[in-house]
Order: C-alpha cells, then sequence, then structure tokens
C-alpha cells in the first residue's frame, strides 16, 4: 500500500504562485521531501520537463520515492528528472536555462523547533545568520539560472526576517541581477515588504513566506 503523502497547506502557494506553464523548463532546486514538486509537475505538458534537485543523498531518495508513488511512470520518464547537485553552482553551469525556478531554501523551519528537542537545541542567531548567507548563495545560483523573463519564487519556512525579506532586499541592493517583485494577494496570511508570508497563529498553517520574482 502506498504512504499517502500529507501537505502543510500554506506548502501549496508557494509551488502555486510559480505559475508553470505547460512547456516551462522548470528547476525545483531543493525539491526535498517533494510535494511542491508534484504541484510543478502536474502543471507541465508536453515539451515541459521538471529538474527535482536535491543536494542531500537522503532526502533525495525520500524524495525519488515521493514522485514515484504519485506521478504516472510515463510522465516520469518523459518529463521529471531527479537530480543530486549543489545548488549554489547550478547557475554558474547552467545560465538563462529555465524559465520558471522554485527556491524552497534549507532554513530555520520554526515549526519544527516545538516538536522536536534536538532541533530546537541547535538553533540561535548565529545560525540564523549563516543560514541566511547560504539561501543568498542559493538565490543568486538561482537567478543566474533564470532566463530574463522567468519567474522565481523564493520560499521558506522560517519566521526571521533575516531569511525571508532580507535575503530579497539584499539582491535588490547589491543590484548585479535585476529583478522586479510581483504582488499578489491570497486568501490566507499577510503582506510583508516583499512578499507573503503564512503563519500558524492567525491562519492554523505554515510558517511560510515566499516572494516572487521576475528576473529583467
Amino acid at each position: 500500500m502506498e504512504a499517502v503523502y500529507i501537505m502543510d497547506k500554506a506548502s501549496v502557494f508557494p509551488a502555486m504562485a510559480l505559475d508553470v506553464q505547460a512547456s516551462d523548463q522548470v528547476l525545483d532546486m531543493c525539491a526535498a521531501p517533494g510535494g511542491k514538486s508534484l504541484i510543478l509537475a502536474e502543471a507541465l505538458g508536453e515539451g515541459g520537463h521538471l529538474i527535482a534537485n536535491e543536494f542531500s543523498r537522503a532526502r533525495r531518495d525520500r524524495l525519488t520515492q515521493v514522485i514515484r508513488d504519485y506521478v504516472p511512470e510515463n510522465i516520469r520518464k518523459e518529463r521529471i528528472s531527479v537530480t543530486g547537485r549543489d545548488g549554489s553552482l547550478i547557475g554558474v553551469k547552467e545560465k538563462e536555462k529555465y524559465d520558471r525556478i522554485l527556491l524552497d531554501a534549507p532554513c530555520s523551519g520554526e515549526r519544527h523547533l516545538l516538536h522536536d528537542e534536538g532541533e530546537l537545541k541547535k538553533w540561535s542567531p548565529k545560525r540564523t545568520k549563516q543560514l541566511a548567507q547560504k539561501q543568498y548563495a542559493l538565490l543568486c545560483s538561482a537567478l543566474l539560472a533564470l532566463k530574463s523573463g522567468g519567474r522565481l519564487v523564493y520560499s521558506t519556512c522560517a519566521l526571521s526576517p533575516l531569511e525571508n525579506d532580507a535575503v530579497v532586499s539584499r539582491v535588490l541592493e547589491k543590484g548585479k541581477i535585476k529583478i522586479s517583485i510581483i504582488r499578489n494577494t491570497h486568501e490566507i496570511g499577510d503582506a510583508t515588504e516583499h512578499g507573503w508570508q503564512i503563519l500558524p497563529d492567525t491562519t492554523g498553517f505554515g510558517p511560510i513566506y515566499f516572494c516572487v520574482v521576475e528576473k529583467k
């Protein structure tokens, strides 16, 4: 019997905000555990292709299993590839290759801290700053890999603005890669400086932050 994959409702919003079109070349840069990849894959048609990338071997194995469980074999073979590359290097090697990129970046994931004492002990302001550095590197790489006119969604499940709006602000301030912010409202959550955030204390879902950008 196949396992049932359950997603937090808030996690659907970043994937849907990417607005994948049938023929798009799509990169899910940090794809595990795979729920968002399933949403992206559903939008693809003939000529479209999804690269579901996950650097961690253990998480990549889980990603592969989720895709195998929920995507028909013919669709998997024709339209989906699972890779294990370092996301921070993809932009250098594949400049302007993708029409759509989802960067659901590794983050503090405060929701998990409430249920895992071991993870809670690892949390610190210093760790948040370190993660923000990694997130910035991943975002720059993703933007390099994005075609001009392409759309990217940057997402985390962190509460800290350092890992959310501040990462986007840094890209805007550096100005080396020109982007514009796409603003939309959604049925739950609230606007932030650059994006949208869904918090569990007001919605019962999340936390999820996401920002939608277009490369100029």
